[in-house]
């Protein structure tokens, strides 16, 4: 099953290479990792998406809280979340093509950014279920590169990760 796992820790040199170190020792894949400074510039919030069963994130959330950076672990998954995920995608548009393409960045909620006389470069922003369905409604040749950030998650309601 799939978890996204968000860690509060300490903005310090080799934080980064702790925790992914820790994921690494162990043998648990890491499918996207986002982080970047908090409101509180000593603090990065780092998200992560993996798969396992409950036991295996538990075992992986025990080991996160002992590592001397972090400061706080919580499982997103366990309760009601939202989720996004950024792409960048730049496909070849020519002829028939540009509006084809347009069409279908306006039905996914895409906006186009970048246009030259051959291609389109499109920003699409939600859960990578969508992302991905937007991927395989376009013509595969079209794609000439992508760029995705990976997950980044918030708790709903009142539940939040701060000291």
């Amino acid at each position: 099953m799939k978890h996204v796992i968000s860690i509060l820790l300490e903005n310090a040199p080799g934080a980064l290479s702790r925790v992914v170190g820790l994921f690494s020792a162990r043998g648990y894949n890491i499918e996207t990792l986002t982080v970047a400074p908090t409101e509180d510039e000593t603090l990065s919030r780092m998200t992560i998406v993996t798969v396992g069963s409950d036991e295996t994130i538990e075992q992986i959330t025990k080991h996160l809280n002992r590592l001397v950076d972090v400061v706080k672990v919580v499982d997103l998954s366990e309760g009601p979340h939202v989720e996004r995920e950024l792409m960048l995608i730049k496909v070849r548009a020519v002829g028939k093509e540009r509006d084809e393409l347009k069409r279908m960045a306006d039905i996914f909620r895409g906006r186009i950014i970048d246009v030259t006389d051959k291609t389109y470069t499109i920003e699409l922003t939600g859960v990578q279920d969508k992302i991905t369905a937007f991927m395989q409604a376009i013509d595969r040749s079209a794609i000439l590169e992508t760029v995705r950030t990976g997950v980044s998650g918030i708790s709903r309601g009142e539940r939040i990760l701060k000291l």
